[in-house]
Formats: C-alpha cells, structure tokens, sequence
C-alpha cells in the first residue's frame, strides 16, 4: 500500500526532556492508524509533528513523496486535516461560519471575502448531521455537538488524510461511539486516511486497522489490532494487569488493578 505520511527518527525534545525518541512511523493510505499510551508518552507531540505544527529536533516527516519541512502551511492543509482536542471561545461564531474557515486552504483570502460558505461547507454540514444548527452560535451547543462541528470543520478542508487528537474527549460513552463510528463511516465513503490519538484501548481497537502503541517516546508495538492489543500490551505499556477478550469481532479489555 502506498505511505502517504511517514516519519522518520523523528525526535522530539521539550525543556531538556526527549518526549519522542527516534521514531519511525508509516502511515498507509486509506488505514485508520489508532496511537494509544499512557499520558505524557508522545502521542499528541507525534500528531502535531506529523501534521507540521511541530518541527521535530531530529529526524524528518514526509508527506506522501516530499519532505514536509519547507512545504508551505496551506499546501499542508490541502492534504491533511487536523481536528484539535478543542477550540478556542468563538464569541458568537455560528456553525457555519467556523465550518467555512476549513476552506481557507484552498480559496485563500481573496477566495474567503467572497462569503465563506460553498459547496463543500454545505456537504460536511450534511454529513456530520449539523446542517441544522448552521446559524447557531458555536458556544449554545452541546459537548457532543461541537464535537460534530469540529469534525465539520477538519472535513471541510478536503484533504485526504483526517488526524484526530481525542476525538472523544469530554463526551459520554455514546456520543463517543456515535463520532466514532461517523469517522468510520465517512472514512469509508471517501477513502480516508485516518490517524487518531485516543485514550480507550478497546475503543482504539475497535475502530482501527493498525494500532501503534507508544511507550516513553518510542514505538512499542505496531501491529492489527488482534495481534497487538493483549494482556502483555496492558501491562508493558499502560502499567495495568488485565484480561483482553474477542466477542463478535471486537476486542473488550478488563482491567484487574494497577500493575
């Protein structure tokens, strides 16, 4: 399969402290990449260097065959959209509006005076289900809510490779497999490639074709789901002792106490 984001030794230092260790990575296209780990283990830092918000200290990133470094941002954005963990306050943004900023890459600011809203704003409304909230102020929805816009937002860029840093975060465990499974759905209807940081081990599993697991800045295990995620994982990598199950297909973790 052909690799269309890879990074390479990549190494990451924050105030005299290696956060990431030479990692290698390679994403294939049209795979969900699910990175899981403890807190403080690189998985945000490595998004953001794959997304070129961070230039490591060492080592580089390639987005399909050109060095990401001295790529121009709104060339980068034309290919990779980021959704954040969250957003800064919007003080009366509407839906629309914010979801219109995914086109800046590609209309550019002449492009954006014209109004913001297109064609391709209208069908990632369409199809994260907030079409109906459009001219609702950002800040009067609900968790779950803006986390469909933010997904609006990161779709409204176009770009073929959608990476997510905690896609779930502050939701309920439905409105958690409700964005999940809208990813998945959506990454099947337009064949893309998704990476995702997220903290649910059987939530990771259940959603990826790949699960790439850090530990202290380094690439523990690399592998499909089936043949990384067990017990051993549990505890080399999460400090947990645990029991990791199949049932229908689908992996379920039970964690016993703290290894």
């Amino acid at each position: 399969m052909t690799t269309v984001l890879a990074a390479e030794g990549v190494t990451v230092r924050f105030d005299g402290r290696t956060v990431l260790d030479g990692v290698d990575l390679a994403v294939r296209e049209g795979e969900w990449l699910s990175l899981v780990g403890r807190n403080g283990c690189g998985k945000t830092t490595l998004l953001r260097v794959l997304a070129g918000l961070h230039r490591p200290d060492a080592g580089a990133v390639h987005l399909a065959d050109r060095p990401l470094a001295g790529t121009a941002r709104r060339e980068v954005a034309k290919r990779v959209a980021v959704l954040p963990q969250s957003l800064p306050p919007l003080g009366g943004v509407t839906v629309r509006a914010l979801v219109a900023q995914g086109r800046y890459a590609v209309r550019g600011p002449l492009g954006m005076l014209g109004g913001g809203s297109d064609a391709v704003v209208d069908a990632a409304l369409a199809a994260t289900g907030t079409r109906a909230w459009a001219d609702v102020p950002v800040e009067l929805l609900s968790g779950g809510e803006r986390q469909r816009v933010r997904l609006a937002l990161a779709l409204a860029q176009d770009a073929p490779v959608l990476l997510l840093d905690e896609p779930t975060t502050y939701l309920d465990v439905r409105h958690q497999l409700e964005v999940l499974d809208l990813v998945r759905e959506l990454q099947a209807e337009r064949g893309l490639t998704v990476v995702a940081v997220l903290h649910d081990l059987a939530q990771a599993a259940r959603c990826a074709d790949r699960v790439v697991a850090l530990r202290e800045g380094r690439v523990h295990a690399d592998g499909a789901p089936g043949d990384v995620v067990d017990a051993a994982l549990l505890t080399e990598v999460f400090g947990v002792r645990g029991v990791v199950s199949s049932h229908e297909g689908r992996l379920t973790c039970s964690y016993l106490d703290a290894g």
